[in-house]
């Protein structure tokens, strides 16, 4: 077909060729052409020569939507200027190309770093960070206290909310003060975090604590609650208002002197009832050492109130976890104890109004039964061995020489402590109690 100039009637004309495209170059334009395929497809092209170069033919555009001949033509002009200005236009297509290349891949780049980025600080931000430690460490290497340290972290949460790497010293004094009326708390609190930031350090996830070298607060003095014989009684009464599961676990915290989390996860394949031997594996104690707790007449009597097994938890509501709910239960104990006081020092001819309990914790139980211990005569390295404690007479030397677990004595101990609860019971309740069993 001939050279012509182009337009739509003129390309709408065309026949698709036979055997090889063929070319219809634009009589205005110099250079501007319409190639058609023997398939009937349509496409306009420019072909050029740069100074010194063989001749180029680059491809502009399909013919139709959105390239007609005029806005074909008109890209062939612009073209052409170039041209004449020495740049190629293939060239410059390679260029744009991998401009187009280089702004996909950094776009590509900056997206990977900005997820990246953005699960960095969901993995780092405080809070997932302070779950992370619970499950990896405080689990692990904390198995008596871990709930407590959880507790203290999560009350820091809504107040350290950055990425661990962001959070400030002065946003962990800020929250520190939060304390000032609790210093014992606030030493623990101070102690969980300092672990905290330290585990991160070792990890390599942070740099440096930010309280690092903080002076810790000062140690608030020791804890010297013991409970009067009148309270014995009290916390003996009154576990029998709290129901069939939490009054036998109480009973126990007070005949074994065992820690609160230790008789709250007992299992039954711990247990020997015929034999009166209650086996706590080292896994856990607070020392990693199996202690073995003789259990004496009131805490055999406990524990057959419930359904012996096997195995499985002794006390569960769930059959999957100890018993918890501690806060609310201390609470109804210590309404009750009071109740009880009362009545008995309005038997007693006194004002049970003038009659007040002094704030005690669980843990008080375990000191109020050391100290009776040393009232009966009770050797010190024998409180310890019931204790489990790995200190004064059975640490240092003592304690890798002397191997032996004074069973036969722990047994005797705590069996004069079951006979001074009954006795106190048949002695001081006014209201005709004779025993803690016989009470309930």
């Amino acid at each position: 077909m001939a050279n012509q100039r182009l337009t739509k009637t003129c390309v709408d004309g065309v026949a698709p060729p036979v055997g090889k495209d063929c070319f219809i170059w634009d009589t205005e334009l110099r250079g501007f052409g319409l190639r058609t395929t023997p398939k009937g497809v349509k496409s306009f092209v420019l072909q050029y020569r740069m100074k010194g170069k063989p001749a180029r033919r680059i491809t502009i555009g399909g013919f139709g939507n959105p390239w007609t001949v005029e806005t074909a033509r008109k890209e062939a002009e612009r073209r052409l200027i170039k041209i004449r200005q020495g740049i190629d236009p293939v060239e410059e297509e390679r260029e744009r190309a991998a401009e187009q290349v280089r702004r996909e891949e950094e776009e590509a780049l900056r997206a990977t770093q900005e997820a990246r980025i953005k699960a960095d600080a969901e993995t780092f931000a405080f809070g997932n960070y302070a779950d992370s430690f619970v499950d990896i460490y405080l689990k692990v290497h904390w198995r008596d206290s871990w709930k407590t340290a959880e507790g203290i972290l999560n009350a820091a949460k809504p107040h350290l909310t950055n990425a661990i790497q962001d959070i400030t010293r002065a946003e962990v004094v800020q929250h520190l003060d939060r304390y000032n009326d609790r210093q014992a708390m606030k030493k623990l609190v101070h102690s969980t975090l300092r672990k905290f930031f330290n585990w991160a350090v070792d990890r390599g996830d942070l740099d440096r604590s930010p309280i690092d070298r903080m002076k810790a607060p000062k140690a608030v003095a020791a804890r010297r609650r013991v409970l009067s014989a009148e309270e014995i009684i009290a916390v003996w009464q009154a576990s029998v208002k709290l129901g069939s599961l939490w009054r036998p676990y109480i009973r126990l915290l007070l005949c074994t002197m065992a820690r609160r989390e230790e008789v709250a996860n007992m299992d039954w394949a711990e247990i020997d009832l015929n034999g009166a031997m209650w086996e706590l594996p080292g896994i856990r104690a607070k020392n990693d050492m199996t202690h073995r707790i003789p259990l004496n007449a009131l805490a055999v009597a406990e524990l057959r109130t419930l359904k012996a097994a096997d195995s499985g938890l002794v006390f569960t509501t769930t059959g999957e976890t100890g018993i918890s709910g501690f806060s609310k239960m201390k609470k109804a104990l210590d309404e009750h104890m009071l109740a009880i006081l009362r009545d008995r020092a309005e038997k007693r001819g006194d004002d049970p109004e003038a009659v007040t309990l002094r704030a005690w914790r669980m843990h008080d139980l375990r000191r109020t039964g050391t100290t009776n211990l040393q009232a009966l005569g009770i050797p010190v390295e024998v409180t310890e061995a019931v204790l489990n404690h790995i200190s004064g007479t059975t640490a240092g030397v003592a304690g890798v020489y002397n191997l032996y677990r004074y069973d036969a004595e722990k047994r005797a101990a705590l069996d004069k402590w079951s006979k001074q609860l009954a006795f106190l019971a048949a002695e001081r309740d006014i209201g005709g109690c004779r025993s803690f069993s016989e009470s309930a």
